[in-house]
């Protein structure tokens, strides 16, 4: 394979129906694009495996495709046609550090020997359950693998919506990705969301240089990456109930 491709997609509570829907419908766009499939033929191989895996809180990971070889406009079809059968229900909490971990081992597990191991990662908040999203991060880049970021930072007035930050992106640079060619692709707005995807994807199959207004990985700026547990607890203590 060019490259194993795992898509970890966010489906907490704080995303709701309609953009759960928007998410699947965009991949499945997306994989089916000229584009995408020009960057898979484009490759050293012209042939990779591609998993789709819906996360929450830890220990809430959702396969929707399992390891899967795409090299044939017909397969990214059948692939596309999974992603769409069905749209399930939201699942509680935010885990990045724990579908870091579960991706990495995922990929460990399958049957593909692929010369690019990536994780790409979407989410519309900071890791809130869990081990510390940079512990995860670390262990993922100890075994030689890349995470890339689409962080959905399509803020809405939902009762959830306490528990994001205004800016996820650098969150995302400072304490989610790493590894060799990592980036960070923000959206910000839903109608933007296949065209990023599709971008995301070419950049992740076709392993090109990057562009200048993508976000690289580890920014030099300090950030708190547990920013995301405070607010939670902080929540907790305000709204808690007698």
């Amino acid at each position: 394979m060019d490259v194993e491709l795992f898509l970890a997609v966010d489906v907490s509570r704080s995303m709701q129906p309609f953009e759960l829907e928007i998410q699947r419908r965009g991949y499945a766009a997306a994989l089916t694009s000229d584009e995408v499939k020009a960057a898979i033929g484009g490759g050293m191989l012209g042939r990779i495996a591609i998993t789709y895996v819906e996360w929450a809180g830890a220990g809430s990971q959702r396969v929707v495709v399992p390891w899967t070889l795409l090299e044939s406009p017909e397969q990214a079809a059948q692939i596309a046609a999974q992603i769409t059968a069905n749209f399930d229900i939201a699942l509680r909490r935010t885990s990045i550090s724990g579908a870091l971990d579960y991706a990495a081992q995922s990929i460990e597990d399958n049957a593909f020997d692929g010369l690019r191991r990536v994780i790409d990662v979407s989410g519309d908040g900071p890791n809130n359950m869990g081990d510390a999203v940079t512990n995860a991060r670390d262990r993922v880049l100890a075994r030689g693998m890349t995470i890339n970021g689409l962080p959905l930072m399509t803020q809405d007035d939902s009762i959830t919506s306490r528990y994001n930050i205004e800016d996820l992106d650098a969150y995302y640079t400072a304490c989610v990705i790493g590894g060799s060619g990592a980036f960070v692709l923000p959206v910000t707005n839903w109608a933007e969301f296949e065209e990023a995807v599709q971008r995301k994807l070419v950049l992740e199959i076709a392993s090109r240089p990057l562009p200048e207004q993508l976000w690289r990985a580890q920014s030099p700026t300090p950030y708190d990456c547990l920013i995301g547990e405070k607010i939670w607890e902080r929540n907790q203590s305000l709204f808690a109930y007698p």
